[in-house]
């Protein structure tokens, strides 16, 4: 599909993706894509989904299924090592096409969805987009790759997954998040005490900031500010390495439960305060942006609005629209039983059959001690190696030497440099400056020497790499699981309307919430046979029927 002044091109594709005949113009392309929709419900294959379906959704065209060029070539250029490569899908057009490397579009800055964009097929910022010639090269090119990957079949539940999250992204970012203005009002109200009438922080934050410098005995203090916190603290005898909540809650001072108040409080105030809302909500509805895959591991994140980081006393304001309901769905023990899924480590798997699997591990090796074995296996996932964690790990070693190995071997290939995927087939990209740095300037080695900062950065990627095979690969299920769940809610009233990490909100009448509930949980069990087969693990899901976000369990 590509779209032209007044109209569009379709152009039908083969199952190689070699053209069936010539493009076809059409006058309405969104008449014509509905048209298409009703009697074949083919696969649209088009550059990038996020620039194309929002103008479909706003003329009322919804499409069952797609490839996004974009994400894909993104996805095949990690999985052969070329992560970041400026302009790489403009590149593509011209690697295949012998056609110029476009300039590259202007930066863009964190708005509304849609806010850039008034009509239907107004042009956005930046280089127009391929012809249908180059759009179909490139589609057969990447075909052509994906099935040159280890496991193409992986590598193609990885694409229809990533190229559905666009669809779901879009559709959710239109749908938006029914969300109550006068109760976040009341909220904020009662929270943060009335708005300054000159501007700066409400009644509580100053009054909050006026206690904190009386209790270090000085005048004023920008509690706002880490740097003048800990002066403060270091002029009464306490230096601090920073001012993080879990540092400050191991100091004995007056200060510390009003600093940690104040802390809370200015990020409700800047991050959901009221200008927030003006700027996100919109006729009784949050409507973020969604960017599926938006961090490496292929967690999807957001341009703006903070919709992944609403806080619980917050979501008391989203609030269902009068007789419907949310449906609430949340994976609980995702990564660990991604592990015991991916690792094939069969002692593991029987625990991760069970609806505790901490638990289990417990009674299975660790003398009943609940705690212990979380710590161990949080500990062998997450790269955590000293203090407590190393008599638990080592009970791990013993009791799970499979599970065990294979985090391992991500680290020692992550170390080494080498490649290290997920399930599916994503590609974790190299190190860099901030990704997982090891800030310790003087960090032992095995031999009690001091580590060179190049043995740092390898040592900081392999903790990084230990877990990218399993959060990613948790994402992957997540995404599966939406996927799936979208194709299940088609031709319902239902719509999702929020999706964050391992949880996801549907928006429903009230007489279907018992029936999208189990539509999820089939969504769920589907996701689990797609990735990993006949598999004893289980990934059950935490699922609430609730008038309120903020009651969900």
């Amino acid at each position: 599909m590509s779209d032209e002044r007044g109209g569009g091109v379709l152009q039908p594709l083969d199952p190689t993706g070699a053209p069936l005949g010539a493009p076809e113009p059409v006058v309405d392309l969104p008449a014509a894509v509905a048209a298409r929709e009703r009697t074949d419900q083919p696969r649209w294959v088009w550059a990038c989904g996020a620039a194309r379906y929002p103008a479909l959704l706003r003329a009322g065209v919804t499409v069952q299924r797609c490839h996004d060029v974009e994400l894909t070539e993104g996805l095949l250029l990690g999985y052969a090592g070329r992560w970041g490569e400026p302009r790489a899908l403009a590149a593509a057009w011209a690697r295949l096409t012998g056609a110029p490397v476009p300039a590259d579009p202007p930066p863009r800055a964190a708005t509304p969805p849609g806010a850039g964009q008034a009509a239907l097929f107004d042009a956005m910022p930046g280089p127009p987009g391929p012809g249908i010639t180059a759009l179909t090269r490139v589609y057969a090119d990447q075909l052509d790759r994906v099935a040159a990957t280890d496991d193409p079949g992986r590598f193609r539940l990885l694409v229809a997954a990533e190229s559905a999250g666009a669809l779901i992204a879009a559709e959710m970012g239109a749908a938006g998040l029914p969300w109550r203005a006068d109760v976040h009002d009341a909220l904020l109200a009662e929270l943060l005490g009335e708005p300054s009438p000159v501007g700066g922080p409400p009644r509580r934050l100053a009054e909050l900031a006026t206690r904190i410098a009386a209790a270090f005995g000085v005048r004023q203090v920008h509690a706002d500010s880490p740097a003048e916190l800990l002066k403060a603290f270091a002029r009464v005898g306490v230096e601090l390495p920073n001012t993080r909540a879990w540092v400050l809650r191991g100091v004995d001072h007056p200060a510390v439960p009003l600093v940690l108040e104040y802390k809370e409080l200015y990020r409700i105030w800047t991050a959901h305060g009221r200008a927030w809302r003006d700027a996100w909500v919109r006729d009784g509805r949050f409507r973020p942006e969604y960017v599926p895959g938006g961090v490496v591991s292929g967690r999807w994140a957001t341009r703006g609005g903070g919709a992944l980081q609403i806080p619980k006393v917050i979501r008391r304001a989203v609030v269902a629209d009068p007789g419907w309901r949310f449906v609430v769905a949340d994976a609980g023990q995702l990564e660990p039983r991604v592990l015991a899924a991916v690792s094939g480590d069969v002692r593991l798997a029987a625990a991760g059959a069970t609806g505790d699997l901490y638990a289990a591990l417990a009674r299975d090796a660790f003398g009943g001690d609940r705690a212990r074995a979380k710590l161990a296996l949080l500990g062998a996932m997450y790269g955590q190696t000293g203090g407590a964690a190393v008599p638990a790990l080592a009970v791990l070693r013993r009791s799970y030497p499979t599970a065990f190995g294979y985090v391992e071997a991500a680290a020692r290939t992550g170390e080494a440099g080498g490649l290290v995927r997920s399930w599916l087939g994503r590609t974790c990209p190299p190190g860099t400056a901030g990704f997982g740095a090891d800030d310790d300037p003087a960090d032992p080695d095995d031999a009690g020497g001091v580590q060179s900062p190049r043995a740092r950065a390898a040592r900081s990627r392999g903790r990084f790499t230990r877990n990218f095979v399993i959060q990613a690969t948790a994402a992957e299920w997540a995404s599966t699981l939406l996927a799936v769940l979208r194709g299940e809610l088609t031709g319902s009233r239902a719509e999702l309307v929020f999706f964050q990490h391992d949880e996801v909100i549907v928006h429903c009448p009230a007489a279907q919430a018992e029936q999208v509930a189990e539509a999820v949980d089939r969504a769920g069990r589907r996701a689990s046979a797609l990735l990993f087969g006949d598999t004893p693990v289980r990934f059950p899901l935490d699922l609430s029927i609730v008038k309120c976000y903020a009651d969900a369990a």
